[in-house]
């Protein structure tokens, strides 16, 4: 029954989002943006009724005379934003139940969804309440309906049994304090409201909040058009509890339930309500169960840069990889763009329900599929498309404000962005400094992403290096400096193996990037650090892995040194850094290994570390190559 019912919703959701396909195109398609319109409306009921308050009275004589003096003599402000804070109220549940029924339809509120659709089911009865609160404070007719229906309902459950309307349904009850009562509950509910939407989203990765700005001009200028050709007006004159309300213009989408107390039982109507409301809350964890539903963790190998991420039970590939800070392009979320294509080169996945427009069966035949759409079945490596996730890397202008020199050709260059911006990254990142003549230099972050107020790089002097001659020579602090990022995908996984990291040289910086912000998020994997130098002033911050070592028991350092010191300084390990790897781990099974330095170490470490039981997909890099023009980081499986 609940999945016939739900074919059916289906079905009709389909054939009106293929239509407004058609008419708004694919980006601009409004049942593609319910959350977001949902979003904008709530704002413009805060900002309308910000405004209302202030003219507005909570005295119980003095309600209804304020409101029609915002209403009619400053119809061009106060009474425009009357009616725009009841249609956008109308307007927010009518987009959330949308919203709602389709997550319904497309059975998006199961497993790990449970959240998301509980707290989106609260929202809604808090809306309705708001709503019907706000009726009241207009102190009119309709008002007086609103609170003497409102508490005969209220009246027939136990824990009142008719004290509402004994004790303040009368003319000597209703005071200016039962006022000030209803104003702090329209003021309270709404921040409330505000509150459990931030939370909402939160469990959404890269959730949007607001609509594309078309939409929101033209809901904006909809509800104008509404205000100005049927303005929202006080009905039948101030409330007077000593009569009966006269013929009233009813709202049937704040108040549907109200009038049916005089029609239906009381009783019968709460045990509606209440049994609905139980079915829609519990509705995740209702029959028929879902075959699958209990088993593990599917891995999802992004390609190109290796990018291994954890799936859960019926997640689309797109919301495991944001939620895992993959950065993918995608733009409706919802089978309607095509943005989001992808090629399935090894495993199986469900493609989901998408619009045909958006992939056509010819492609599907090929193994492509949408992102947005498509769960995976078992692990699965996918391939997506380069140049778009390039887009969205832009450009940002910083000045240096810190130059350190750490050794004989190694600085410390602090960047901190114009006007007070932050970059958000990952751990394991680079960027790109913009030179003359579209030439590049990339550098990795050598800080960790919580410290994004400032970019700290850690640059090694080239020798008859463009850029780094003159960061040596001539760069000092109050320099400004262009780039472009964060690039790269060099960055942790997901997971509780534990971590070898490589790092040659100045591959040191994204490794201390990498686990400096393992430590702040409490990862407690165990972590190696070999560090491979040449000599012993080549290990330009020992202190800080030493220190590393000494706080965190998880942590171990392990400096190598290929040249050592003929003077007997030296007692540490030497040779090539990836043999004491292999000297220390003559079984690499289970383990995750990062490597960051040249290209001869990378392709040194990773053939023997397979031999020695690494798996594939377990081995991640950053290689980088100089030369006299450029020096590029390359991402290496």
């Amino acid at each position: 029954m609940l999945e016939a019912l739900q074919k059916v919703v289906r079905w009709m959701f389909m054939r009106v989002e293929k239509l407004f396909n058609h008419t708004f195109g694919d980006k601009l398609n409004p049942l593609y943006h319910l959350g977001t319109i949902s979003f904008y409306q709530f704002w413009l009921v805060i900002g309308s009724g910000l405004y209302l308050y202030i003219f507005s009275e909570t005295a119980v004589h003095g309600a209804f005379e304020s409101v029609q003096r915002i209403t009619h003599d400053q119809w061009w402000a106060g009474g425009i934003l009357r009616s725009v804070h009841r249609y956008a109220t109308d307007g927010m549940i009518l987009t959330m139940l949308l919203h709602l029924l389709r997550h319904f339809a497309y059975d998006h509120y199961r497993g790990f969804r449970w959240f998301s659709w509980v707290s989106g089911g609260i929202l809604l009865w808090l809306v309705y309440l708001a709503g019907i609160n706000g009726f009241m404070l207009v102190w009119d007719q309709l008002a007086q309906f609103v609170v003497i229906a409102s508490s005969e309902w209220l009246d027939v459950l136990p824990v009142f049994n008719g004290a509402l309307i004994r004790n303040f349904i009368s003319v000597e009850s209703v005071n200016d304090r039962l006022f000030t009562l209803l104003a702090f509950m329209h003021i309270g509910i709404p921040l409330t409201v505000g509150l459990l939407l931030w939370i909402h989203v939160q469990r959404i990765p890269q959730a949007r909040i607001n609509p594309p700005r078309q939409i929101i001009i033209g809901i904006s200028l909809m509800f104008l058009a509404l205000a100005l050709i049927r303005p929202v007006l006080s009905q039948g004159g101030e409330a007077d509890l000593g009569i009966v309300p006269g013929p009233l213009a009813f709202d049937w989408f704040q108040l549907p339930l109200l009038p049916l107390i005089y029609v239906v039982d009381p009783r019968l109507l709460w045990a509606i309500v209440l049994v609905a409301s139980a079915l829609l809350f519990l509705a995740p964890w209702l029959p028929p169960r879902r075959r699958g539903a209990g088993q593990a963790e599917y891995q999802i190998n992004f390609q190109p840069g290796n990018q291994v991420v954890s799936a859960r039970f019926d997640e689309t590939l797109l919301d495991a990889g944001l939620r895992q800070e993959v950065k993918l392009s995608f733009e409706c979320r919802n089978g309607g763009c095509g943005l989001c294509k992808c090629k399935v080169t090894r495993g199986t996945v469900n493609p989901g329900i998408y619009q045909a427009d958006a992939l056509s069966a010819s492609e599907l035949a090929e193994g492509k599929v949408l992102l947005c759409c498509a769960t995976a079945l078992e692990d699965v490596d996918i391939d997506i498309d380069p140049t778009a996730v390039t887009a969205l890397v832009r450009d940002y202008l910083a000045r240096v404000v810190v130059m350190e020199k750490l050794n004989y050709d190694v600085m410390r260059v602090v960047l901190r962005l114009i006007d007070g911006q932050t970059l958000s990254f990952k751990a394991g990142q680079y960027i790109n400094i913009l030179l003359p003549g579209g030439q590049r230099r990339a550098f990795s972050f050598a800080n960790p992403p919580h410290e994004s107020h400032v970019i700290e790089l850690q640059i090694r002097r080239i020798e008859g290096g463009l850029f780094t001659t003159q960061v040596f020579e001539q760069m000092k602090p109050g320099d400004q400096i262009r780039f472009e990022g964060p690039l790269g995908d060099f960055v942790l996984k997901e997971s509780t193996r534990p971590l070898v990291f490589v790092a040659g040289a100045t591959g040191f910086a994204p490794v201390k990037s990498m686990v400096e912000d393992a430590f702040y998020r409490g990862v407690k994997r165990p972590i190696y650090l070999y560090w491979g130098v040449r000599k012993l002033d080549d290990l330009y911050l020992p202190q800080l892995p030493q220190a590393w070592a000494r706080e965190h028991d998880n942590f171990h350092f392990v400096p190598v040194l290929s040249e050592a010191a003929t003077d007997g300084q030296w007692k540490g390990r030497t040779g090539l850094v990836h043999e004491a790897i292999l000297q220390d781990f003559p079984d690499l099974q289970g383990h995750e290994i990062y490597a960051c330095g040249s290209v001869r170490m990378v392709e040194a470490l990773f053939p023997s570390a397979k031999q020695q039981g690494a798996e594939d997909g377990m081995c991640f890099s950053d290689a980088f190559a100089l030369s006299a023009r450029s020096m590029i980081l390359q991402p290496r499986q």
